[in-house]
């Protein structure tokens, strides 16, 4: 796992627990719904912060008997917790405050606390947020979001980069409502602010819950690693032809890869030997990501056989 993802961890880390306390004591003063929500998310992003560094922890331990290719999937595992957590706690609770605050609504007292607390958390919310964008640009190159999101496979940049951006727009919410109840003396502003909140986090959640799922499973390597291994494979003098590359992620610096070869029949089994040597020294060195290499030799003809 690279440093620069933990350092983002880190950041969203201590914004978010010095941002939890001022929410809670404003919500606490001025009796805001919207700020208990905001109080509530910050509180879910701290733990979630917390569990994200215990999954890196987790997925540091060496391959053993039972886990003989690693621990890698445990940060996998541990972001789709998140995104769970973010959709129970986070967005619940927000939504079930909000709906009570709406059909029982309270006149927000000194609204200027929270407007103080929601422009420091603004800033802290804003250093973390560009931190989290930066550490994500190295990924994403000149691709677009949604296609740096989907060919990612490491869940930290994007899982953190998506929290922030949550508490962002929840913030702006907040402002929105507390303002709207002042201006209009209409208190259940409030209470929908909240609602809105929680909507923001509800998504934010499914949105994560579907990329580290479909990580969790096991996805493919990036299709041009496929392809240059396959070129590296059919250049061999000793192959006949390339009949599969298979790729699987067990964890965001880990491939695991198989390739089934069909190798020229008057070979002995010294240049066998050699020709599956070469070719897997050659993708290790290419690729360091893949850790793990099988080379099946097979004819063309019962690869096709077998394949579905």
């Amino acid at each position: 796992m690279a440093q620069g993802s933990k350092m983002v961890i880190y950041a969203a880390l201590v914004g978010n627990g010095l941002i939890s306390i001022t929410k809670f004591i404003a919500a606490g003063v001025t009796g805001s719904a919207a700020m208990f929500s905001e109080g509530i998310h910050s509180v879910v992003d701290t733990g979630n912060q917390v569990l994200l560094l215990y999954g890196i922890h987790r997925a540091k331990k060496p391959a053993s008997p039972s886990h003989p290719f690693g621990h890698g999937k445990e940060i996998y595992f541990w972001s789709f917790v998140v995104a769970m957590l973010i959709f129970a706690l986070g967005s619940g609770i927000s939504i079930y405050e909000g709906i009570h605050r709406v059909l029982h609504p309270e006149p927000v007292t000194n609204p200027l606390v929270n407007y103080i607390v929601l422009g420091a958390a603004m800033i802290f919310e804003g250093f973390a947020w560009w931190f989290a964008y930066r550490a994500f640009r190295t990924q994403q190159g000149t691709r677009t979001l949604v296609d740096a999101v989907r060919a990612s496979k490491d869940p930290i940049a994007f899982v953190v980069l998506f929290e922030d951006s949550a508490a962002m727009l929840g913030l702006v919410m907040a402002a929105i409502g507390l303002t709207l109840s002042q201006v209009l003396e209409l208190p259940v502003f409030d209470g929908m602010a909240s609602i809105s909140i929680g909507l923001i986090l509800g998504f934010t959640a499914v949105l994560l819950a579907l990329r580290t799922k479909s990580l969790l499973i096991g996805e493919s390597a990036d299709p041009a690693l496929v392809e240059d291994v396959r070129k590296r494979a059919s250049e061999l003098e000793a192959v006949v032809a390339v009949n599969e590359v298979l790729t699987l992620h067990m964890g965001p610096n880990f491939v695991l890869l198989n390739v089934s070869v069909d190798l020229k029949d008057s070979l002995p089994a010294g240049k066998i030997e050699e020709a599956i040597d070469l070719l897997t020294r050659e993708i290790r060195e290419t690729h360091p990501d893949i850790k793990r290499v099988f080379i099946e030799a097979e004819s063309r003809k019962t690869h096709a056989l077998r394949s579905p």
